[in-house]
């Protein structure tokens, strides 16, 4: 999985010009993606953001913010109509900034910009670098220039660590970085396996501290787990971090993941052999019941990884002709693409619209549909079990056997369901007397 296949630009447009259907494709149908990047700050201890837009766009991201379990609140300016066309801007962002240092253990300030900061002028030269000793970073994530909110998460991550990475520090030896939101257990089984080829893993970022920016610079290699941290796999590779990319799903990808860190970390061979070959035997022994043979599911989600799940059903026994992600292809997607569309997947689609994914769903029959909120309502309608995949699969474990074991065993559940699913259409198709 580690291995790195090109992605050509006319394949690509031709999966794509297949599911186009009228949608715009200027924007994937994601919300604002300042999201993602408060997502990541407003949960990193240290960190205190400063947000300089609208009172508009101030209300609806603080609400979905703190929503999806925020630790502080976010200082920011009023700016409405008023205040804007004032032409104050500059100074109402200087005050936000000075309010946000004077928080509590504060020690850095990411003050990120929106689309009416940045089309109002705000201008990055004129803000101080850092307020009693605290530095200030700039995030930019106006919705124009930002495709998708994963993707201003990897922007915000590596505005503030830019700050906090050193780069010439000395690397620890056998130690591992992984990279991306994740199930909170499945690091701890990472680092049990890693430890029996006699590696460990450091942290995860994006990280709950600003600590834990620091040390992703001193390790001796980094795991890209989620394929949308483009900024931030640049970043490190500039500080001479080596970085994998993939992840250890299922039999095959599980067994070649280790080998790829192993190889990376300097690791014993022969000793990553013995373990990368018993988490192979672990999982092909489940698989050899194939819990989801004969079954046709389809897979859309947000953020790419929706790739490594449809590893998982692949191997499973399931077909997955169809997948679709609102981030855009990049030489973390590559590897896994490939060996989907080895596997039997007919279309990958990048910065999809729900058009292109009733589309789909025109064109295949399914037996499961793994979606966004939207896809998942449209589904259930027509009587195909169906459900939400972030708040679903994004929760339950994914790694190695034991997170294969319980996304399968979780998919075989929903599909079981089908029954109910269609007495449900009967009720409400059925004539009123």
């Amino acid at each position: 999985m580690a291995d790195m296949i090109p992605l050509t630009p006319a394949a690509n447009e031709k999966s794509q010009d297949d599911f186009k259907g009228g949608a715009c494709k200027l924007h994937p149908q994601t919300m604002c993606p300042a999201f993602g990047a408060l997502r990541v700050l407003a949960r990193l201890e240290g960190a205190q953001p400063a947000m300089i837009t609208d009172a508009g766009c101030l209300y609806g991201l603080t609400f979905v913010t703190h929503f999806y379990a925020a630790r502080k609140s976010i200082v920011a300016p009023i700016l409405g109509t008023a205040e804007l066309s004032s032409g104050k801007l500059q100074e109402a962002a200087l005050a936000a900034i000075a309010e946000a240092a004077k928080e509590q253990n504060v020690s850095v300030i990411p003050v990120i910009s929106l689309c009416v900061a940045e089309t109002a002028g705000l201008a990055e030269e004129l803000l101080p670098s850092e307020v009693d000793g605290k530095p200030v970073v700039l995030v930019r994530v106006p919705a124009y220039a930002i495709h998708s909110h994963p993707e201003a998460k990897d922007i915000a991550l590596a505005a503030v660590m830019r700050r906090f990475t050193e780069p010439t520090v000395e690397q620890e030896a056998g130690a591992l970085t992984l990279l991306g939101e994740v199930f909170p257990a499945d690091p701890l089984m990472l680092d049990a396996v890693l430890r029996k080829m006699g590696g460990r893993v450091m942290t995860t970022l994006p990280g709950r501290h600003v600590d834990e920016l620091r040390l992703a610079g001193r390790a001796k290699a980094v795991a890209a787990l989620h394929p949308f941290y483009r900024e931030t796999v640049g970043l490190l590779r500039e500080r001479g971090v080596p970085v994998i990319s993939g992840a250890p799903v299922g039999a095959e990808g599980s067994a070649a993941w280790l080998r790829a860190i192993g190889a990376a970390l300097e690791l014993d061979e022969e000793r990553v052999e013995q373990v990368a070959q018993a988490e192979e035997a672990l999982a092909r022994g489940f698989l050899a019941s194939q819990p989801l043979k004969g079954a046709t599911i389809m897979v859309s989600g947000y953020e790419g990884n929706e790739m490594l799940y449809a590893r998982l059903l692949i191997e499973g026994g399931a077909h997955v002709p169809y997948i679709s992600t609102s981030i855009g292809p990049n030489m973390l997607t590559a590897a896994d693409e490939a060996w989907l569309k080895n596997h039997g997947t007919e279309a990958v689609i990048y910065r999809k619209a729900i058009e292109d994914d009733k589309a789909a769903m025109d064109r295949w029959s399914f037996d499961l549909v793994i979606g966004t909120t939207t896809l998942a309502a449209h589904a259930k309608e027509l009587g195909i079990p169906s459900v939400y995949y972030t708040n679903m699969l994004s929760v339950r474990p994914l790694f190695l056997a034991g997170g294969m074991i319980a996304s399968l065993s979780f998919v075989r559940e929903l599909m079981n369901r089908k029954p109910l699913y269609e007495r449900m259409v009967d009720f409400f198709t059925e004539p009123t007397a």
